[in-house]
Protein backbone atom coordinates (compact mmCIF):
# COMPACT_ATOMS: atom_id res chain seq x y z
CA UNK A 1 0.00 0.00 0.00
CA UNK A 2 3.03 1.58 0.24
CA UNK A 3 3.18 2.59 -3.52
CA UNK A 4 -0.43 4.34 -3.48
CA UNK A 5 -0.41 8.19 -4.51
CA UNK A 6 -2.81 10.38 -2.36
CA UNK A 7 -5.60 10.56 -4.87
CA UNK A 8 -9.77 10.52 -4.19
CA UNK A 9 -10.55 6.74 -3.31
CA UNK A 10 -13.25 5.62 -6.18
CA UNK A 11 -13.79 2.18 -4.58
CA UNK A 12 -16.86 2.19 -2.68
CA UNK A 13 -18.59 -1.26 -1.21
CA UNK A 14 -17.89 -3.08 -4.65
CA UNK A 15 -15.51 -6.01 -4.95
CA UNK A 16 -11.72 -4.78 -5.12
CA UNK A 17 -10.26 -5.75 -8.35
CA UNK A 18 -7.01 -8.03 -8.74
CA UNK A 19 -5.08 -5.28 -9.85
CA UNK A 20 -5.53 -3.55 -6.54
CA UNK A 21 -5.15 -6.29 -4.38
CA UNK A 22 -1.32 -5.45 -3.06
CA UNK A 23 0.58 -4.95 0.03
CA UNK A 24 1.59 -7.19 2.90
CA UNK A 25 -0.72 -8.04 6.59
CA UNK A 26 2.00 -6.01 8.53
CA UNK A 27 0.49 -2.65 6.58
CA UNK A 28 -2.36 -3.20 8.88
CA UNK A 29 -0.31 -2.31 11.96
CA UNK A 30 -0.36 1.53 10.84
CA UNK A 31 -3.95 2.27 10.64
CA UNK A 32 -5.21 0.00 13.21
CA UNK A 33 -2.30 1.63 15.58
CA UNK A 34 -3.07 5.02 14.38
CA UNK A 35 -6.51 4.60 15.76
CA UNK A 36 -5.86 3.26 19.25
CA UNK A 37 -2.57 5.04 20.06
CA UNK A 38 -4.98 8.21 21.47
CA UNK A 39 -4.38 9.81 24.85
CA UNK A 40 -7.93 8.97 25.85
CA UNK A 41 -6.62 5.23 26.75
CA UNK A 42 -5.19 7.68 29.30
CA UNK A 43 -8.40 8.82 30.53
CA UNK A 44 -9.74 5.07 30.18
CA UNK A 45 -7.42 4.56 33.19
CA UNK A 46 -9.93 6.04 35.87
CA UNK A 47 -12.98 4.93 34.13
CA UNK A 48 -11.34 0.95 34.78
CA UNK A 49 -10.64 2.34 38.39
CA UNK A 50 -14.66 3.79 38.65
CA UNK A 51 -15.59 0.09 38.76
CA UNK A 52 -13.99 -0.46 42.48
CA UNK A 53 -10.78 -2.36 41.16
CA UNK A 54 -7.05 -1.87 42.02
CA UNK A 55 -4.39 -1.13 39.71
CA UNK A 56 -3.41 -4.81 39.12
CA UNK A 57 -7.20 -5.30 38.20
CA UNK A 58 -7.60 -2.32 35.83
CA UNK A 59 -4.17 -3.51 34.22
CA UNK A 60 -5.25 -6.96 33.65
CA UNK A 61 -8.80 -6.05 32.33
CA UNK A 62 -7.46 -3.95 29.72
CA UNK A 63 -5.13 -6.64 28.71
CA UNK A 64 -7.82 -9.37 28.81
CA UNK A 65 -10.31 -6.59 27.05
CA UNK A 66 -8.50 -5.50 24.09
CA UNK A 67 -6.83 -8.60 23.21
CA UNK A 68 -10.11 -10.28 23.80
CA UNK A 69 -12.48 -7.21 21.59
CA UNK A 70 -9.50 -6.68 18.45
CA UNK A 71 -9.43 -10.64 18.53
CA UNK A 72 -12.71 -10.57 17.28
CA UNK A 73 -11.17 -7.16 14.90
CA UNK A 74 -8.94 -9.60 13.75
CA UNK A 75 -11.21 -12.70 12.99
CA UNK A 76 -13.76 -10.31 11.15
CA UNK A 77 -10.75 -8.55 8.84
CA UNK A 78 -9.89 -12.26 7.54
CA UNK A 79 -13.43 -11.78 5.70
CA UNK A 80 -11.87 -8.75 3.87
CA UNK A 81 -9.19 -10.76 2.45
CA UNK A 82 -10.72 -13.98 1.26
CA UNK A 83 -13.52 -11.62 -0.43
CA UNK A 84 -12.10 -8.10 -1.30
CA UNK A 85 -15.33 -5.89 0.16
CA UNK A 86 -15.95 -3.67 3.21
CA UNK A 87 -17.41 -5.63 6.21
CA UNK A 88 -21.32 -4.62 5.73
CA UNK A 89 -20.88 -5.88 2.14
CA UNK A 90 -19.68 -8.84 3.56
CA UNK A 91 -22.85 -9.11 6.24
CA UNK A 92 -25.01 -9.30 3.33
CA UNK A 93 -24.14 -13.13 3.70
CA UNK A 94 -25.76 -13.90 6.90
CA UNK A 95 -28.60 -11.56 7.15
CA UNK A 96 -29.80 -10.99 3.45
CA UNK A 97 -29.28 -8.26 1.52
CA UNK A 98 -31.65 -5.80 2.38
CA UNK A 99 -31.87 -7.47 5.99
CA UNK A 100 -28.17 -6.31 6.14
CA UNK A 101 -29.61 -3.05 6.69
CA UNK A 102 -30.39 -3.78 10.27
CA UNK A 103 -26.58 -4.14 11.37
CA UNK A 104 -25.68 -1.13 8.84
CA UNK A 105 -27.40 1.32 10.58
CA UNK A 106 -26.81 0.55 13.81
CA UNK A 107 -22.66 0.19 12.85
CA UNK A 108 -23.81 3.52 11.21
CA UNK A 109 -24.41 4.87 14.30
CA UNK A 110 -21.43 3.25 16.11
CA UNK A 111 -19.27 5.02 13.59
CA UNK A 112 -20.86 8.42 13.89
CA UNK A 113 -21.25 8.60 17.68
CA UNK A 114 -17.29 7.73 17.98
CA UNK A 115 -16.25 10.36 15.55
CA UNK A 116 -18.22 12.95 17.24
CA UNK A 117 -17.08 11.86 20.07
CA UNK A 118 -13.39 12.25 19.59
CA UNK A 119 -13.68 14.99 17.43
CA UNK A 120 -15.22 16.87 20.39
CA UNK A 121 -12.58 15.51 22.91
CA UNK A 122 -9.71 16.77 19.85
CA UNK A 123 -11.81 20.14 20.41
CA UNK A 124 -11.73 20.41 24.51
CA UNK A 125 -8.36 19.30 24.50
CA UNK A 126 -7.43 22.49 22.56
CA UNK A 127 -9.41 24.89 24.54
CA UNK A 128 -8.18 23.65 27.49
CA UNK A 129 -4.64 23.98 26.50
CA UNK A 130 -4.60 27.35 25.56
CA UNK A 131 -6.74 28.35 28.52
CA UNK A 132 -3.61 27.08 30.76
CA UNK A 133 -1.58 29.10 28.40
CA UNK A 134 -3.30 32.22 29.25
CA UNK A 135 -4.04 35.52 26.82
CA UNK A 136 -6.08 33.36 24.33
CA UNK A 137 -10.37 33.41 24.37
CA UNK A 138 -10.91 30.15 25.45
CA UNK A 139 -14.16 30.50 22.01
CA UNK A 140 -11.17 31.10 19.79
CA UNK A 141 -9.25 27.77 21.42
CA UNK A 142 -11.99 25.62 21.07
CA UNK A 143 -12.46 26.83 17.54
CA UNK A 144 -9.01 26.81 16.54
CA UNK A 145 -8.61 22.83 17.73
CA UNK A 146 -12.70 22.19 15.85
CA UNK A 147 -10.69 23.66 12.79
CA UNK A 148 -7.55 21.56 12.78
CA UNK A 149 -9.45 18.24 14.20
CA UNK A 150 -12.21 18.98 11.39
CA UNK A 151 -10.35 19.41 8.99
CA UNK A 152 -7.31 16.22 9.01
CA UNK A 153 -10.43 14.25 9.92
CA UNK A 154 -12.57 15.06 6.94
CA UNK A 155 -9.69 15.04 4.47
CA UNK A 156 -8.63 11.47 5.79
CA UNK A 157 -12.43 9.69 5.66
CA UNK A 158 -13.43 11.95 2.60
CA UNK A 159 -10.32 10.90 0.24
CA UNK A 160 -10.36 7.27 1.37
CA UNK A 161 -8.27 4.69 1.84
CA UNK A 162 -4.82 5.90 0.22
CA UNK A 163 -4.64 8.55 2.03
CA UNK A 164 -5.41 7.52 5.10
CA UNK A 165 -2.50 4.65 4.90
CA UNK A 166 0.06 7.25 4.56
CA UNK A 167 -1.82 9.59 7.49
CA UNK A 168 -1.92 7.17 9.79
CA UNK A 169 1.58 6.02 9.59
CA UNK A 170 2.83 9.52 10.62
CA UNK A 171 0.11 10.01 12.76
CA UNK A 172 1.24 7.55 14.54
CA UNK A 173 4.89 7.56 14.89
CA UNK A 174 4.50 11.08 15.79
CA UNK A 175 1.71 10.50 18.23
CA UNK A 176 3.71 7.73 20.26
CA UNK A 177 7.01 9.74 19.74
CA UNK A 178 5.40 12.74 22.03
CA UNK A 179 2.98 10.33 23.88
CA UNK A 180 6.39 8.92 25.88
CA UNK A 181 7.45 12.55 26.66
CA UNK A 182 3.89 13.00 28.17
CA UNK A 183 4.84 9.78 30.48
CA UNK A 184 8.36 11.11 31.16
CA UNK A 185 7.02 13.94 31.99
CA UNK A 186 4.24 12.97 34.51
CA UNK A 187 6.11 10.20 35.88
CA UNK A 188 6.62 11.80 39.04
CA UNK A 189 2.95 12.71 39.54
CA UNK A 190 2.69 8.57 40.39
CA UNK A 191 2.09 7.88 44.12
CA UNK A 192 3.21 4.60 44.25
CA UNK A 193 1.70 4.15 48.07
CA UNK A 194 -1.78 5.31 47.10
CA UNK A 195 -1.36 2.95 44.24
CA UNK A 196 0.10 -0.43 46.49
CA UNK A 197 -2.95 0.89 49.16
CA UNK A 198 -5.91 0.34 46.66
CA UNK A 199 -8.20 -2.09 47.84
CA UNK A 200 -8.75 -5.10 45.31
CA UNK A 201 -12.93 -4.76 43.65
CA UNK A 202 -15.14 -8.28 43.56
CA UNK A 203 -15.26 -10.42 40.77
CA UNK A 204 -17.84 -8.44 39.64
CA UNK A 205 -16.03 -5.15 39.64
CA UNK A 206 -13.30 -6.57 37.89
CA UNK A 207 -15.60 -8.78 35.01
CA UNK A 208 -17.32 -5.03 34.64
CA UNK A 209 -14.18 -3.17 33.85
CA UNK A 210 -13.02 -6.43 31.42
CA UNK A 211 -16.54 -5.74 29.85
CA UNK A 212 -16.53 -2.03 29.60
CA UNK A 213 -12.35 -2.82 28.26
CA UNK A 214 -14.25 -4.88 25.46
CA UNK A 215 -16.64 -2.52 24.03
CA UNK A 216 -14.99 0.90 24.71
CA UNK A 217 -11.88 -0.18 22.90
CA UNK A 218 -12.34 -2.93 20.28
CA UNK A 219 -15.67 -4.42 19.99
CA UNK A 220 -16.81 -1.11 18.01
CA UNK A 221 -14.02 -1.52 15.06
CA UNK A 222 -15.54 -5.40 14.54
CA UNK A 223 -18.04 -3.93 12.36
CA UNK A 224 -15.06 -2.07 10.00
CA UNK A 225 -12.70 -4.56 10.23
CA UNK A 226 -12.36 -5.76 6.26
CA UNK A 227 -12.69 -2.27 5.48
CA UNK A 228 -8.62 -2.00 5.38
CA UNK A 229 -7.86 -5.46 5.03
CA UNK A 230 -10.10 -6.02 1.65
CA UNK A 231 -7.01 -4.84 -0.70
CA UNK A 232 -5.13 -7.35 0.35
CA UNK A 233 -4.13 -10.32 -1.85
CA UNK A 234 -6.25 -13.53 -1.17
CA UNK A 235 -3.40 -15.76 -0.67
CA UNK A 236 -2.16 -13.46 2.40
CA UNK A 237 -1.50 -15.63 5.66
CA UNK A 238 -4.51 -15.32 7.90
CA UNK A 239 -2.37 -15.76 10.63
CA UNK A 240 -0.16 -12.86 9.69
CA UNK A 241 -3.59 -10.92 9.13
CA UNK A 242 -4.80 -11.27 12.69
CA UNK A 243 -1.79 -11.26 14.30
CA UNK A 244 -0.86 -7.49 12.69
CA UNK A 245 -4.13 -6.25 13.21
CA UNK A 246 -4.49 -7.32 17.15
CA UNK A 247 -0.94 -6.05 17.64
CA UNK A 248 -1.08 -2.69 16.18
CA UNK A 249 -4.56 -1.68 17.90
CA UNK A 250 -3.90 -3.35 20.93
CA UNK A 251 -0.36 -2.49 21.95
CA UNK A 252 -0.46 0.90 22.64
CA UNK A 253 -3.81 1.04 24.36
CA UNK A 254 -2.93 -1.69 26.99
CA UNK A 255 -0.14 0.21 28.10
CA UNK A 256 -1.49 3.61 28.38
CA UNK A 257 -4.09 2.09 30.09
CA UNK A 258 -2.41 0.86 32.41
CA UNK A 259 -0.49 4.27 33.53
CA UNK A 260 -3.47 6.46 33.11
CA UNK A 261 -4.42 4.09 36.16
CA UNK A 262 -1.48 4.72 37.90
CA UNK A 263 -2.33 8.77 37.45
CA UNK A 264 -5.89 8.61 38.14
CA UNK A 265 -5.34 6.50 41.55
CA UNK A 266 -2.67 8.87 42.44
CA UNK A 267 -4.74 11.28 42.30
CA UNK A 268 -8.61 11.49 42.94
CA UNK A 269 -8.69 15.04 42.40
CA UNK A 270 -7.60 14.44 38.43
CA UNK A 271 -9.37 11.02 38.45
CA UNK A 272 -12.52 13.17 38.93
CA UNK A 273 -11.65 15.73 36.41
CA UNK A 274 -11.50 12.98 34.03
CA UNK A 275 -15.38 13.07 33.81
CA UNK A 276 -15.85 16.36 32.83
CA UNK A 277 -13.13 16.92 30.06
CA UNK A 278 -10.92 13.46 29.44
CA UNK A 279 -8.21 14.77 27.84
CA UNK A 280 -7.85 18.05 29.01
CA UNK A 281 -7.91 17.31 32.05
CA UNK A 282 -4.20 15.63 32.03
CA UNK A 283 -2.79 19.01 31.12
CA UNK A 284 -2.87 19.88 34.58
CA UNK A 285 0.02 17.64 35.52
CA UNK A 286 2.58 18.58 32.59
CA UNK A 287 4.70 21.95 32.61
CA UNK A 288 3.55 25.09 30.48
CA UNK A 289 6.03 24.18 28.13
CA UNK A 290 5.02 21.06 26.92
CA UNK A 291 1.55 22.62 26.53
CA UNK A 292 1.49 23.20 22.96
CA UNK A 293 3.49 19.36 22.35
CA UNK A 294 0.66 18.12 24.24
CA UNK A 295 -2.07 19.79 22.66
CA UNK A 296 -0.24 18.94 19.19
CA UNK A 297 -0.58 14.65 20.27
CA UNK A 298 -3.68 14.89 21.71
CA UNK A 299 -5.18 16.11 18.41
CA UNK A 300 -3.38 13.74 16.41
CA UNK A 301 -3.97 10.68 18.39
CA UNK A 302 -7.90 11.37 18.32
CA UNK A 303 -7.84 11.98 14.62
CA UNK A 304 -6.34 9.06 13.67
CA UNK A 305 -9.35 7.01 15.07
CA UNK A 306 -11.94 9.60 13.74
CA UNK A 307 -10.78 9.16 10.42
CA UNK A 308 -11.40 5.93 10.09
CA UNK A 309 -14.10 5.70 11.89
CA UNK A 310 -15.80 8.91 8.98
CA UNK A 311 -14.04 6.70 6.11
CA UNK A 312 -16.35 3.60 7.27
CA UNK A 313 -19.05 5.68 8.20
CA UNK A 314 -19.84 6.41 4.78
CA UNK A 315 -19.30 2.37 3.74
CA UNK A 316 -21.84 1.75 5.93
CA UNK A 317 -24.14 4.57 4.55
CA UNK A 318 -24.07 3.41 1.08
CA UNK A 319 -23.92 -0.36 2.26
CA UNK A 320 -27.31 0.46 4.00
CA UNK A 321 -29.15 1.78 0.59
CA UNK A 322 -27.97 5.63 0.13
CA UNK A 323 -27.29 5.90 -3.34
CA UNK A 324 -24.78 8.44 -3.54
CA UNK A 325 -20.66 7.90 -3.54
CA UNK A 326 -18.42 6.68 -1.00
CA UNK A 327 -16.98 10.22 -1.17
CA UNK A 328 -20.30 12.48 -0.63
CA UNK A 329 -21.72 9.70 1.94
CA UNK A 330 -18.45 10.73 3.98
CA UNK A 331 -19.28 14.16 3.48
CA UNK A 332 -22.52 13.79 5.04
CA UNK A 333 -21.59 12.14 7.91
CA UNK A 334 -19.35 14.89 8.17
CA UNK A 335 -21.90 17.28 8.47
CA UNK A 336 -23.81 15.39 11.07
CA UNK A 337 -20.23 15.01 13.11
CA UNK A 338 -19.49 18.60 12.88
CA UNK A 339 -23.48 19.12 14.48
CA UNK A 340 -22.77 16.58 17.09
CA UNK A 341 -19.60 18.38 18.02
CA UNK A 342 -21.24 21.75 18.41
CA UNK A 343 -23.53 20.42 20.64
CA UNK A 344 -21.14 18.71 22.84
CA UNK A 345 -18.26 21.31 23.25
CA UNK A 346 -20.57 24.13 23.39
CA UNK A 347 -23.74 23.24 25.30
CA UNK A 348 -23.53 19.84 26.99
CA UNK A 349 -22.55 19.63 30.57
CA UNK A 350 -21.01 16.55 30.93
CA UNK A 351 -19.29 14.07 28.90
CA UNK A 352 -18.36 10.91 30.94
CA UNK A 353 -22.06 9.72 31.21
CA UNK A 354 -23.22 10.26 27.89
CA UNK A 355 -20.53 8.49 26.52
CA UNK A 356 -20.45 5.50 28.79
CA UNK A 357 -24.13 5.33 27.79
CA UNK A 358 -23.68 5.69 24.36
CA UNK A 359 -20.87 2.53 24.42
CA UNK A 360 -23.69 0.39 26.51
CA UNK A 361 -26.65 0.59 24.36
CA UNK A 362 -24.78 0.09 21.28
CA UNK A 363 -22.78 -2.00 22.58
CA UNK A 364 -25.21 -4.67 23.24
CA UNK A 365 -26.57 -5.41 19.75
CA UNK A 366 -23.30 -4.47 18.11
CA UNK A 367 -21.76 -7.54 20.35
CA UNK A 368 -24.78 -9.85 19.12
CA UNK A 369 -23.97 -9.05 15.12
CA UNK A 370 -20.31 -9.01 15.92
CA UNK A 371 -20.78 -13.16 17.10
CA UNK A 372 -23.10 -13.71 14.32
CA UNK A 373 -20.30 -12.46 11.71
CA UNK A 374 -17.68 -14.04 13.52
CA UNK A 375 -19.62 -17.48 13.66
CA UNK A 376 -20.74 -17.24 9.98
CA UNK A 377 -17.30 -16.51 8.95
CA UNK A 378 -15.96 -19.34 10.74
CA UNK A 379 -18.70 -21.71 9.05
CA UNK A 380 -17.47 -21.35 5.94
CA UNK A 381 -15.43 -23.13 3.99
CA UNK A 382 -15.80 -21.34 0.24
CA UNK A 383 -15.05 -17.91 -0.09
CA UNK A 384 -18.48 -15.37 -1.11
CA UNK A 385 -20.19 -15.61 -4.31
CA UNK A 386 -19.63 -11.89 -4.89
CA UNK A 387 -21.97 -11.11 -6.87
CA UNK A 388 -24.76 -12.51 -5.19
CA UNK A 389 -23.97 -10.12 -2.08
CA UNK A 390 -25.61 -7.41 -4.72
CA UNK A 391 -28.54 -9.13 -5.85
CA UNK A 392 -31.35 -9.98 -3.65
CA UNK A 393 -32.60 -13.01 -5.76
CA UNK A 394 -29.44 -14.54 -5.12
CA UNK A 395 -28.03 -17.09 -3.02
CA UNK A 396 -27.74 -15.24 0.25
CA UNK A 397 -31.44 -13.93 -0.26
CA UNK A 398 -32.89 -10.70 0.57
CA UNK A 399 -34.09 -11.14 4.40
CA UNK A 400 -31.91 -13.97 6.59
CA UNK A 401 -35.01 -13.38 9.45
CA UNK A 402 -33.17 -16.18 11.66
CA UNK A 403 -30.12 -13.76 11.83
CA UNK A 404 -31.98 -10.94 12.66
CA UNK A 405 -34.47 -12.56 15.20
CA UNK A 406 -31.06 -13.65 16.71
CA UNK A 407 -29.75 -10.07 17.03
CA UNK A 408 -32.85 -9.01 18.48
CA UNK A 409 -32.82 -11.64 21.16
CA UNK A 410 -29.41 -11.21 22.10
CA UNK A 411 -29.89 -7.13 22.09
CA UNK A 412 -33.23 -7.94 24.44
CA UNK A 413 -31.56 -10.46 26.88
CA UNK A 414 -28.06 -8.25 26.95
CA UNK A 415 -30.10 -5.12 27.47
CA UNK A 416 -32.24 -6.66 30.64
CA UNK A 417 -28.84 -7.27 32.19
CA UNK A 418 -26.93 -4.10 31.96
CA UNK A 419 -26.59 -1.35 34.58
CA UNK A 420 -27.18 1.94 32.41
CA UNK A 421 -28.22 4.91 34.99
CA UNK A 422 -25.64 7.86 32.67
CA UNK A 423 -29.05 9.48 31.51
CA UNK A 424 -32.66 9.29 32.28
CA UNK A 425 -34.16 7.99 29.03
CA UNK A 426 -31.42 4.81 29.37
CA UNK A 427 -33.07 3.93 32.60
CA UNK A 428 -35.37 0.98 31.77
CA UNK A 429 -32.34 -1.19 30.88
CA UNK A 430 -31.56 -3.77 33.50
CA UNK A 431 -35.15 -5.37 33.58
CA UNK A 432 -33.66 -8.97 33.92
CA UNK A 433 -31.04 -8.03 36.94
CA UNK A 434 -33.99 -9.40 39.89
CA UNK A 435 -32.19 -12.58 39.09
CA UNK A 436 -29.10 -11.91 39.64
CA UNK A 437 -29.80 -9.72 42.44
CA UNK A 438 -31.16 -6.67 41.02
CA UNK A 439 -29.89 -3.13 40.26
CA UNK A 440 -28.33 -2.71 43.37
CA UNK A 441 -26.95 -6.24 43.59
CA UNK A 442 -23.19 -7.41 43.10
CA UNK A 443 -23.24 -8.00 39.52
CA UNK A 444 -25.29 -4.55 38.99
CA UNK A 445 -22.52 -2.68 37.33
CA UNK A 446 -21.22 -5.95 36.15
CA UNK A 447 -22.67 -5.26 32.26
CA UNK A 448 -22.73 -9.04 31.87
CA UNK A 449 -25.21 -8.56 29.10
CA UNK A 450 -22.28 -7.87 26.58
CA UNK A 451 -21.25 -11.53 27.24
CA UNK A 452 -24.73 -12.84 27.07
CA UNK A 453 -25.00 -10.59 23.57
CA UNK A 454 -21.78 -12.30 22.47
CA UNK A 455 -22.81 -15.82 23.08
CA UNK A 456 -26.06 -15.50 22.09
CA UNK A 457 -25.33 -14.07 18.68
CA UNK A 458 -22.06 -16.47 18.46
CA UNK A 459 -23.63 -20.26 19.53
CA UNK A 460 -27.47 -18.84 18.24
CA UNK A 461 -25.93 -18.56 14.52
CA UNK A 462 -23.99 -22.07 14.75
CA UNK A 463 -26.82 -23.59 15.80
CA UNK A 464 -29.92 -22.20 13.33
CA UNK A 465 -27.61 -20.31 10.72
CA UNK A 466 -25.03 -23.55 9.85
CA UNK A 467 -28.23 -25.10 7.18
CA UNK A 468 -28.36 -21.77 5.40
CA UNK A 469 -24.47 -21.55 5.16
CA UNK A 470 -24.43 -25.32 3.77
CA UNK A 471 -27.47 -24.09 1.43
CA UNK A 472 -25.54 -21.17 0.26
CA UNK A 473 -22.49 -23.04 -0.48
CA UNK A 474 -24.10 -25.72 -2.36
CA UNK A 475 -26.06 -23.69 -4.70
CA UNK A 476 -25.16 -23.61 -8.54
CA UNK A 477 -24.60 -19.86 -9.89
CA UNK A 478 -26.96 -18.54 -12.28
Amino acid sequence: MSAFNLKLELNSINIISESQRNGKPSSLFWPWCGANVSLLALSYGAFFLGFGISFAQATFAAIIGTVLSFGLVGISSLAGKKSNAPTLTLSRAAFGVRGNIVPGFLSYLIFVGWETVLVSLATLATGTVFNRLGNVDQNISLLLGFAVAVSLTVIGGVMGLQVIMKLQKWLTLVTIAMTLGYVLLTLKHVNWDAITQMPSGNIQAFIGATIFGVTGIGLGWVNSAADYSRYLPRNSSSRAVIGWTVFGASVVPIVLVSYGSLLAGSSSDLSSKIAMDPIGALTTLLPSWYLIPFALVAVLGLIGGAILDLYSSGLALVSIGLPVKRHVAAGIDACIMLAGTIYIVWFANDFSGPFQGFLITLGVPIATWSAIFVADLLMRKKDYVEADLFNPSGRYGSWNISSIVIMAVGALIGWGFVTNTFASWLSWQGYFLGLIGGKDGPWAYANVGVVFALAIGFFGHIIFGRKAVKMQESATVE
